[in-house]
């Protein structure tokens, strides 16, 4: 279940959601000063400042500079959230290749409406743009790109991403970086250096399905910690699981987890890190949603929180540039000479032409332009299909808020099996992702996730509608 706010500042900051839900705030409307909001209510200008951050962190407010707070705009929906995960106090045998298997073909099938994987529209992003790029170099570099790249990579692209590192407080030169086939490849080099088969990982609950599938092709095991809609990982049922249990690393998400969309404020990761730090665990984080955030700020990564001291750091371009071009890198501190022993074995190099064109295009500053854009974009789809399943889906059915990425995580009424709907939606020409698919122990099988990577249109909205339908009709048998 959710829990009620228990700081001061989640107390004000639920008061002005519920003025702004009641309409009491319109869309638009300036709020208060922070000096004349703490007079009002009584309460310090820190706590008023962490209220209104953590309200514009949701996606409630807007802040502008020299102006002041306002209340967004854009309307999302009065569904509840989902209930916060229940932790597992086993580590569970991680079984769903299959399952995961059976969803990306027919998530691949371009006739179904595109709900089930969570890969953005390469429309919307920047393919063409770096296709052109990857063709000039092909033309004018000929011979020289048709080459092994150094084991880390390709140095200009290295040094981009370091510089961009800086923005968030991530302290990192080119040699700290390793370039992946993807994120998938940069988790699976960071599990295989720090746990062995057999033994045992913290995850988020519901996590990402892709980390699932790496766990069981390692061997390894998962403890399902509980999640929070909003706050992320339980942190004190963490440090109950380590009083007894032992675990080689924790493997979270560093913003808006994939489905649920939450992200853990500062202090509750400092507090993670601090225990994990006690016990001398790695943290392996997934950073790949990161720089789709709604808010005015970027939320910091672990690592720039504790400087890299035991985290190992994944992420790529696949959710923001071009998902087709399996750029990802990694940056794993004190592991990196087994993360470089491991890229080696695996795959020796990545492939230098697409390296070339993504440092080309980050050196002429327009990924920031595309961001901004495509943030907006993302953002407008994720309200717009919140409103839909509201209008459609049955009485009961939540859904949560994420503030960044684009997949939304509806938790429907018990009696609802995804699993049954999603062959009904497949006979329907429909495809989303079964909510089973993301729990080591195949939990969650009332829920589901739906991507809004893509352009919202008629065929998309009547695709969520439909969906509704469906979940309505099981809903009366």
């Amino acid at each position: 279940m959710n829990h009620p706010p228990s700081h001061r500042y989640e107390q004000l900051a639920e008061l002005i959601a519920q003025m702004i839900e009641k309409g009491t705030l319109a869309a638009g409307a300036r709020l208060p000063s922070l000096r004349a909001a703490s007079e009002q209510h009584g309460v310090s200008l820190s706590t008023t400042l962490q209220a209104y951050r953590l309200l514009e962190q949701r996606g409630v407010l807007t802040a502008r500079s020299q102006s002041g707070y306002y209340v967004n705009g854009v309307r999302t929906t009065a569904l509840a959230l989902p209930s916060m995960s229940r932790g597992r106090t086993k580590p569970s045998t991680v079984s769903i290749s299959d399952a995961v298997t059976h969803l990306l073909e027919h998530a691949a099938n371009t006739s179904l409406v595109p709900l089930g994987c969570a890969v953005p529209d390469a429309a919307l992003l920047q393919a063409a743009r770096l296709d052109r790029t990857l063709a000039r170099l092909a033309r004018t570099q000929g011979e020289n790109a048709n080459i092994y790249s150094a084991p880390l990579g390709e140095h200009a692209l290295r040094q981009a991403i370091a510089q961009r590192a800086m923005r968030v407080g991530q302290a990192l030169s080119a040699d700290d970086i390793l370039i992946t086939c993807g994120c998938t490849e940069a988790l699976v080099l960071a599990l295989s250096a720090v746990a062995s088969r057999g033994q045992a990982v913290a995850i988020e609950s519901p996590t990402y399905f892709g980390l699932l599938h790496t766990l069981e092709a390692l061997g390894l095991k998962a403890f399902e910690l509980p999640t929070d809609p909003i706050a992320g990982v339980d942190v004190a049922a963490l440090a109950r699981l380590l009083e007894t249990e032992t675990i080689s690393a924790c493997v979270l998400s560093s913003s808006f987890n994939n489905p649920l969309g939450s992200t853990m404020p500062d202090a509750n990761k400092r507090s993670l890190l601090a225990l994990l730090t006690a016990h001398d665990i790695p943290l392996i984080e997934d950073d790949i949603y990161g720089d789709l955030h709604f808010g005015r700020e970027r939320p910091k990564p672990f690592i720039a929180l504790d400087g890299g001291a035991n985290t190992i750091y994944c992420s790529s371009f696949s959710k923001s540039i071009a998902p087709g071009y399996r750029v990802g890198w990694i940056t794993a501190g004190v592991h990196m000479a087994r993360v470089v022993e491991r890229k080696l074995a695996f795959s020796l190099c990545s492939a230098v032409l697409p390296q070339r064109a993504l440092a080309d295009f980050l050196a002429t500053g327009a990924y920031d332009t595309h961001l901004r854009r495509v943030r907006r974009v993302f953002q407008e789809n994720l309200a717009r299909m919140a409103r839909t399943v509201e209008a459609s889906f049955p009485a009961g059915t939540k859904v949560s808020r994420p503030q960044g990425g684009f997949v939304l995580w509806l938790e429907l009424p018990r009696s609802v099996d995804t699993r049954t709907l999603f062959d009904k939606a497949l006979e329907r020409g429909i495809c989303f992702a079964p909510g089973d698919v993301f729990s080591a122990s195949r939990r969650f099988r009332n829920c589901l996730r739906l991507s809004a990577g893509y352009s919202w249109t008629a065929r998309i909205e009547s695709g969520v509608r439909t969906l509704g339908s469906l979940a309505r009709e099981a809903l009366m048998r």
